[in-house]
């Protein structure tokens, strides 16, 4: 299980991590053609998340500067719009209102909620295919981290297709990753946490006995 505090610490909390690691899937991709188009497309998602920002005429070209922020300006792509480092680097996002109604799986969390019915709403093709297999993957992930026992994986299928509701389906060939891994990989961060823990507490303990002397 992976803590937020063990995590890299996110440029723009707003649109969540899952942007963040489609736009590291983005980077990874040979063409600058297939990065470009799947830029847009995360501009899109990113569009879903934050709809209030539509309410701007510019909304897109912001949408850019945030993106280009978050992948640390290494995303070799061709940007519609010209990027400045120096003001986008300075600027403070406003807070995106969350909506009053309730989330139907607590243990998913609200930012996975939006970003299935984001990518719901996509046509259909490879990258709404590569984005379903990620979010599928991560829904057994945060499952396991609420419920530590097991988990079958027609449930995440199940509730993968409620809560897009029927729209999003696993791709051809598709395969959940190994149960008995993910636990193991969850305890072994348990594990990691408690002695970081005990650590902090030995070393605080330790400056303030040496404050008192």
């Amino acid at each position: 299980m992976e803590y937020n505090t063990q995590r890299e610490q996110l440029k723009i909390s707003d649109y969540g991590r899952n942007v963040v690691k489609m736009i590291n899937y983005a980077k990874q991709l040979d063409s600058r053609e297939e990065r470009t188009k799947m830029a847009n497309t995360i501009v899109d998602v990113m569009a879903q998340l934050n709809p209030k920002i539509k309410e701007r005429t510019d909304y897109r070209h912001i949408l850019w500067d945030h993106l280009m922020i978050m992948a640390d300006y290494n995303l070799d792509v061709d940007c519609p719009y010209p990027i400045n480092r120096e003001e986008t680097e300075n600027f403070h996002p406003n807070r995106i209102p969350l909506p009053d109604n309730n989330i139907h799986y607590r243990h998913y969390g609200r930012t996975l909620e939006d970003m299935i019915h984001a990518v719901a709403a996509m046509p259909e093709g490879e990258e709404r295919d590569t984005l379903t297999a990620q979010i599928a993957q991560t829904m057994k992930r945060q499952y396991l981290q609420w419920n530590r026992d097991t988990v079958d994986d027609d449930l995440i299928t199940d509730q993968l297709g409620e809560l897009s509701g029927g729209k999003l389906k696993l791709p051809e060939g598709f395969h959940y990753n190994d149960t008995k891994e993910l636990l193991s990989n969850i305890a072994t961060a348990q594990s990691n946490k408690g002695e970081g823990g005990a650590k902090k507490k030995k070393k605080k303990k330790k400056k303030n006995n040496t404050a008192q002397q």
